[in-house]
C-alpha cells in the first residue's frame, strides 16, 4: 500500500457539508487576501506602488484563483448572495445556506486579519498610529466599503442592488446548455472578467462590495482591531447596506434571468438537460456529463 494514499484517506473529512464549508472558507480567504492586500498597498503607499486599477485587477485575480481552488468541492460560491440565489434555483439545499454563509464570512474575517498583520506597520506609518474612518489618513476603507461623501443612503443601496444584480444575471448564463454555455475550464476567468467589468464601472459611489461576506468579515476585523464601533455607526449606519442590498440584488438578478432568459429558451431533449449531481452526501451544484468517470470531480456551475 502507498503511505501517501493512506495518509490522505485518514485526513479526508467524511462529512460532505464540512468539506464544502472548508472550501468556502479557504476560497473566500484567498479572495480577500488578494483584494485587501492590493487596497492596503495602494492606500499606504499613497498610490506610489499601485493605483485603483491595481485593486480592481487584484480582486479579479482573487476571484479566478479562488474559483479554480474550490469549484470541485463547494461550487466556489464565495458569496452569500450567490449561495442564496442557488438555493432559490434548487441548486443548493436550504440546509447548506447558513453553513456556507458562516464559512464565507469567517474566511473573509481571517483573510482581512492576515492583511492587517502583513500591513500593520505600513498602516501605522500612514495613519500616524490613529486608526480612523474619516479624514485624509483614514485606513478603514482598506478593509470594508464606505460611501462617497456625496452619496445618499438610498442611492448607495440602489448602487449595490444594481451591481450585484448584474453579477448574478451574468453568472447564471454561463452553464445554460440551451444558450451556448461557456467551456467549463474557462468559467473561472470569465467570472473574473465579469467581476472586473462591474467593479471598474460601478465602484466610484461606494466601493462595489457585491458580496455581504466580503464586507462584513473585514468590518468585524476593523471593529476588533482598533477602529472601534465607528465602522458600524459612520455614514448614518451604512454597514447594513453592503449586507442587505447585495442580497436584494441577487434576488433581482436571478428573477430577471429566469423571466427574460431561462424560461424563454427553447426546450431540449430530456436526456441532454443539465442536472445537479449528488456526490455522496453532497449536493453542491455541478453539471454532469454523459460519462461520469469520477464522481468526485465537479464541473463548476456558478
Amino acid at each position: 500500500s502507498n503511505p501517501t494514499m493512506l495518509s490522505s484517506r485518514s485526513l479526508r473529512v467524511r462529512s460532505a457539508l464540512i468539506r464544502q464549508c472548508m472550501a468556502e472558507f479557504l476560497g473566500t480567504f484567498v479572495l480577500l487576501l488578494f483584494g485587501l492586500s492590493a487596497a492596503a498597498q495602494v492606500k499606504t503607499s499613497r498610490e506610489t506602488k499601485g493605483q485603483t486599477l491595481s485593486i480592481h485587477l487584484s480582486w479579479a485575480m482573487g476571484v479566478m484563483s479562488a474559483t479554480y481552488l474550490t469549484k470541485g468541492i463547494s461550487g466556489a460560491h464565495l458569496n452569500p448572495a450567490v449561495s442564496l440565489s442557488f438555493c432559490i434555483l434548487g441548486k443548493l439545499r436550504w440546509g447548506q445556506l447558513l453553513p456556507y454563509c458562516v464559512s464565507q464570512i469567517f474566511g473573509a474575517y481571517v483573510g482581512a486579519a492576515l492583511v492587517y498583520l502583513l500591513y500593520y506597520d505600513a498602516i501605522m506609518e500612514f495613519s500616524g498610529g490613529v486608526l480612523t474612518v474619516y479624514g485624509p489618513n483614514e485606513t478603514a476603507s482598506i478593509f470594508a466599503t464606505y460611501p462617497s461623501e456625496y452619496l445618499p443612503l438610498g442611492k448607495g443601496f440602489l448602487d449595490q442592488v444594481v451591481g450585484t444584480g448584474m453579477l448574478l444575471l451574468c453568472l447564471l448564463s454561463l452553464t445554460e446548455k440551451r444558450n451556448t454555455p461557456a467551456p467549463p475550464d474557462l468559467i473561472a476567468p470569465i467570472v473574473a472578467g465579469i467581476v472586473l467589468g462591474i467593479i471598474m464601472s460601478m465602484s466610484a459611489n461606494c466601493g462595489a462590495a457585491l458580496n455581504p461576506a466580503r464586507d462584513l468579515g473585514p468590518r468585524l476585523l476593523t471593529l476588533t482591531a482598533g477602529w472601534g464601533t465607528e465602522v458600524f455607526t459612520c455614514y448614518n449606519y451604512w454597514f447594513w447596506v453592503p449586507i442587505v442590498a447585495p442580497i436584494i440584488g441577487a434576488l433581482t438578478g436571478t428573477s430577471l434571468y429566469l423571466i427574460f432568459i431561462e424560461w424563454q429558451l427553447p426546450d431540449e431533449p430530456q436526456e441532454s438537460h443539465p442536472k445537479i449531481c449528488s456526490v455522496g452526501a453532497s449536493s453542491c451544484p455541478s453539471l454532469c456529463g454523459k460519462k461520469e468517470r469520477n464522481q468526485s470531480k465537479h464541473i463548476f456551475n456558478y
